[in-house]
């Protein structure tokens, strides 16, 4: 740290050998706005020297060459550094004989080091620790009902009341995959924070950050004026509001519809998708099954049908009169508009 114009270099150790399918890191390639290589390449002004270990964008032949900044990171021999998790945290606890997950092997005996060994070591060393996608941050697909790893989320296996070395919380970006803009805009956030130029950024009590996710899909839908008159999708070819077909946008926090997904383009709604929940801690299991219609959907829909049909056709009577033109715009000889001056000669 330099004083309190914060630190100049910072490493970011990027693990996805949680449960996972690297989708995560592939997402965020996609953001534009700002794209990891502007990051990394030192183009975003303000930002401290970004130095990045992440598998699939690492420059390494891999092995030995790639483990050896977490290695020096898990030794107290490398920071600051902030610590990125794709992937939901299996129980080592219950694995048996074997392991669920592994990243590297130990030198002396050769057995694999567990992504919980790495957690232990890395999590409390890290100056921020950042969880990407929905797996990461809440368990995701792989923590479901049934199955048999006891997968978690990382506040869930740090503590919800975890602390980095730089003061934070975990910072939760869910999304599956996480959106890409989400992503980068909330890691340098993080970034400008740790040089000193920004305030810790704000999140919701699910550490999420709430500028993004304050807000449900419902309210940045295009497609939500429909439900307020009653329109519904009857099928997945239909542009009005698809509650009755499953979406659960209503009450679900993220800004898909809004933000879109890459360059602004797409966004589950947006192309014809209905919200499936991914970026709720209680995904998937109380969203299921999917393409059915949310318990509550039939009781809402049914109370607005009255109303929406009422409003539809006063709308619609409006919209009628608003596309003609006055009466006064003629090409007759008489002024008919009403213009009545204050001076008179």
């Amino acid at each position: 740290m330099n004083g309190e114009n914060g630190f100049k270099e910072i490493h970011i150790l990027w693990i996805s050998e949680g449960m996972s399918c690297d989708g995560d890191t592939v997402s965020i390639t996609a953001s534009g706005q700002p794209s990891i290589e502007d990051v990394v390449n030192g183009l975003i002004p303000g930002l401290p020297k970004v130095h990045l270990y992440n598998k699939v964008l690492s420059p390494t032949q891999g092995g030995e060459d790639f483990l050896a900044p977490f290695r020096a990171a898990a030794r107290g021999e490398l920071e600051p550094f902030i610590f990125v998790l794709e992937g939901s945290v299996p129980n080592e606890k219950i694995n048996g004989d074997g392991h669920w997950s592994s990243f590297g092997n130990d030198p002396e005996t050769g057995e694999p080091l567990t992504l919980d060994w790495w957690l232990d070591r890395l999590a409390p060393r890290a100056w921020a620790v950042v969880a990407a996608g929905t797996c990461a941050t809440y368990g995701g697909i792989h923590a479901m009902a049934g199955n048999p790893t006891g997968c978690m989320g990382l506040a869930d296996y740090l503590g919800w009341d975890f602390r980095s070395a730089g003061g934070l919380p975990i910072v939760n970006v869910p999304g599956c995959p996480v959106q890409p803009e989400n992503f980068m805009e909330t890691l340098t956030w993080v970034l400008q924070h740790a040089a000193g130029s920004a305030p810790p950024p704000p999140l919701d009590d699910m550490l999420r950050p709430q500028w993004i996710f304050g807000k449900t899909v419902h309210e940045g839908c295009d497609r939500a004026a429909y439900y307020e008159q009653a329109d519904f999708s009857k099928d997945y070819n239909s542009p009005k509001c698809q509650v009755k077909i499953g979406c659960w946008g209503p009450v679900v926090n993220c800004n898909v519809p809004k933000r879109g997904w890459m360059g602004g383009v797409g966004g589950c709604p947006n192309v014809g998708g209905i919200c499936i929940a991914c970026t709720m801690p209680g995904f998937p299991d109380k969203f299921m099954p999917f393409m059915d219609a949310p318990p509550g959907g039939s009781l809402s829909t049914t109370l607005i049908k009255p109303y929406g049909a009422f409003i539809r056709r006063m709308r619609g009577l409006t919209n009628a009169t608003a596309n003609k033109e006055p009466r006064w715009h003629h090409n007759r000889e008489v002024l008919t508009s009403g213009y009545n001056p204050r001076w008179r000669p």
